[in-house]
């Protein structure tokens, strides 16, 4: 079986001033705090969120 491929996603913006939307999906990520990093795997479900918060988050790619 192939390793999973996964992504590192650490919140580089506040959700202070943002739709409450934006906050839950940062909450859904598992980021609730500034430079909080988590390494998800990388399914379309998980890269859809990050396209809703893509300017309070950066994304490096692993494997």
């Amino acid at each position: 079986m192939a390793a999973k491929k996964t992504i590192r996603v650490t919140q580089i913006g506040s959700p202070i001033g943002r739709p409450k939307i934006q906050r839950q999906t940062l909450v859904g990520l598992g980021l609730n705090k500034m430079h909080r990093t988590r390494e998800l795997e990388d399914t379309p479900a998980i890269r859809g969120m990050v396209a809703k918060v893509h300017h309070l988050v950066r994304i490096d790619e692993t494997s």
